[in-house]
């Protein structure tokens, strides 16, 4: 899909990695972030604001075609700063896209949303929301707020449940979950050309050796990720080894609302 694309949080560690990624000669790229972001390239407009703001929301989501919304405290912070700017951010975006028209969001939900899922058997992309912590359960509330704004509004919703979006995993207890910034791109393009309306929720991992996490429903609007977490198996330090026997990993046994 070329058009117009908004992504908020475009400055943040996933936003930077799929920068460059989205790019396309037939696409603008509008950029909104409150941090400072590398200059514009050609294709791209940068918007500076605050994702809470509805006067800046209403500007960036003006004559977009779709929405990428990435802005968010991507780890454990307090109730309050959550609430804020993940609950309550996403509420705004949901509401600017839904005024002006714009049909297609795809919303960045985490696996912690589902943490307390015990590994074994692969695990659906659909299942209930089982959060490890304020911000898996955060991403719980943006995954129900996507559903209520698809079946109120007509609009189509995509949560994508993503996992360790490294460039490379970090540690050998990530190697089931890590998503590649090239299947990240992958992900996203996917869910921009689908047919399929209405909500859905997707895993957001790559097609990884070790992966527990079904790819089905990826695959059935055209997600086929082609990288592997295996590659680097052998060169990684083994991690952390608490609660790893869950999807949240050490999540599972962090303070409620202590920051990481």
């Amino acid at each position: 899909m070329g058009g117009r694309l908004l992504v908020t949080g475009s400055a943040g560690r996933v936003g930077r990695l799929l920068r460059p990624r989205l790019a396309r000669p037939d696409r603008e790229l509008r950029l909104l972030d409150l941090a400072r972001q590398e200059p514009a390239a050609p294709g791209e407009t940068l918007i500076e604001g605050d994702l809470t703001d509805p006067g800046t929301l209403a500007r960036a989501v003006a004559n977009v075609d779709a929405v990428l919304h990435l802005a968010a405290y991507p780890v454990e912070r307090s109730w309050a700063d959550l609430q804020r700017l993940n609950v309550d951010g996403t509420r705004t975006v949901l509401e600017a896209a839904r005024e002006a028209g714009v049909r297609r969001v795809l919303l960045a939900s985490t696996i912690h949303a589902a943490g307390f899922y015990p590994k074994g058997d692969p695990l659906p992309a659909t299942v209930p929301a089982r959060p490890d912590t304020y911000y898996g359960w955060s991403k719980a509330a943006v995954e129900s707020l996507g559903s209520l704004y698809a079946d109120r509004f007509g609009m189509s919703v995509f949560a994508l449940r993503i996992g360790a979006c490294f460039a490379t995993p970090l540690s050998a207890s990530l190697l089931d979950v890590w998503m590649s910034p090239d299947d990240c791109a992958r992900l996203v393009e996917a869910c921009l050309v689908t047919d399929r309306t209405g909500y859905q929720v997707l895993w957001g991992i790559s097609r990884n050796t070790r992966r527990w996490l079904s790819l089905a429903e990826g695959e059935q609007i055209g997600y086929h990720p082609r990288d592997d977490s295996e590659t680097y198996a052998d060169s990684l330090p083994r991690g952390n080894s608490i609660a790893l026997d869950r999807l949240g990993g050490f999540f599972c046994e962090h303070p409620l609302g202590e920051p990481l």
